[in-house]
This record gives C-alpha cells, sequence and structure tokens, in this order.
C-alpha cells in the first residue's frame, strides 16, 4: 500500500494516500533516499511514495505465494524473490523521469538475475509479478502499475490476488505481445503458469486466510 511522503522523508506527518508528493527525484535520488531509510518507499515517474504498514491477511497471503512458487521451482532455472527486492520498469526509449521502482509482493526471475546498478538490490528482468490487492491501491496496482511492469520485456505473467475472497487474476503475455486475461475463484482450482511450468493452488494462497461475509468483502463494489 502506499502514501505519498509530502517532503521526502522531511515533513514525515504529511502524508496523504496516493497522492502526488510535491518534490520530484531523479532514479539516482530516490535509490540514495531509499537506502539510507527505515520505510520502504516507491518511486514513479519522479514521485516517492512511502509505503504502509500491510494487513495480516496480506503478509499470509504473500508468504504462500513464495513458499508455493519456491518450492515448486527448487533446482530449476528460476528464483523467487521476497517483497524486499525493488523491481525497475522502464522502457529504454523512454527519457527524463519516467519509470517505475516498485516492491512486488512476490517476483520470480529466470536464468540469470539482471540488477540495476552494483548495490544488486533492484531487479530489471522480472518474469513474473505477483501483487496482493488491497482497497488503498487496487486501482494502481490494475493501472499504472501494470502498464508500467508491461514494459520489462522479460515479463511473461502479471497476477493480482484478493485478500477478502478467493480470486487470482492473471495476465499471460503472448509470442504477439498482446496479454491474455483469466480469473480463478474457486479454491479448489490452481492457476497455471505455462512459462515457468508451475502452479498457484487456491489452497494454498489462501491456507489459514478467514474471509469475511460476502457482503462485507464486496467484490463487485
Amino acid at each position: 500500500m502506499l502514501e505519498s511522503r509530502h517532503t521526502i522523508l522531511i515533513q514525515k506527518e504529511s502524508h496523504v494516500s496516493l497522492a502526488q508528493s510535491e518534490l520530484l527525484c531523479t532514479p539516482e535520488q530516490y535509490l540514495a533516499l531509499e537506502r539510507e531509510a527505515f520505510e520502504r518507499h516507491e518511486w514513479l515517474d519522479g514521485m516517492i511514495y512511502a509505503m504502509a504498514g500491510e494487513s495480516p491477511e496480506h503478509s499470509l497471503i504473500s508468504a504462500n505465494v513464495t513458499i508455493t512458487l519456491g518450492s515448486q521451482l527448487r533446482g530449476k532455472p528460476c528464483a523467487v524473490y521476497s517483497p524486499n527486492m525493488k523491481v525497475y520498469s522502464r522502457l529504454p526509449s523512454d527519457v527524463g523521469l519516467k519509470g517505475l521502482f516498485s516492491y512486488p509482493d512476490c517476483t520470480v526471475v529466470c536464468g540469470q538475475a539482471l540488477f540495476h546498478d552494483e548495490y544488486r538490490d533492484v531487479l530489471i528482468n522480472p518474469r513474473l509479478v505477483v501483487e496482493v490487492l488491497s482497497p488503498a491501491t487496487e486501482r494502481y496496482d490494475r493501472g499504472k502499475k501494470f502498464l508500467r511492469y508491461q514494459q520489462n520485456q522479460s515479463l511473461s505473467d502479471y497476477v493480482m490476488i484478493a485478500q477478502a475472497y478467493p480470486s487470482i487474476e492473471h495476465y499471460a503475455r503472448q509470442t504477439s505481445g498482446n496479454w491474455v486475461y483469466s480469473v480463478t475463484t474457486e479454491l479448489t482450482a490452481s492457476v497455471a503458469f505455462e512459462s515457468l511450468e508451475c502452479r498457484l493452488p487456491l489452497a494454498e494462497v489462501y491456507d489459514r486466510i478467514v474471509f469475511p461475509p460476502l457482503d462485507e468483502a464486496d467484490p463487485f463494489p
């Protein structure tokens, strides 16, 4: 979840959910600040946003996904990275303050991991990206964030997971460059990732999650 830091690490009490920060930073300035910060932040087109704390459900789902994928990919040429690893998304043709530094809830890289710089804390070749949705950031995850993730030519799969009810949405990139969308809502079902030769069973993703009554979850606002 994101909140903008009004004057980036100076006026810490002043932040509004998903509002634009007033200061513009270059990627180099952002990374210098981020590597010294106690809290995590994301960078979008020169704006820095502070990440708010996550719910217990969010944390459990993220951990379940990491464990499930990690166990299936053990011994294979693909590796699973935790939410502490940043991903940089940017088109080679972009100029100026364009791009996204983000902390996906889970990232998979196949083959050699490529990094933004010598610090080796920013991946630039994700194969799969997973985001756990929350009310505050769902629109952002579905919109601007997905558009930026697509700029990574290595990305073949983008996954969004609901917290309050069983639902995994999957975008799979085709050889044509188009994306095919699917949604899986049955706890007995699985989401398959052909490019990784693995799958996400919903029963494992939602292990230990207690869903609220449907009218409270409101999957169709």
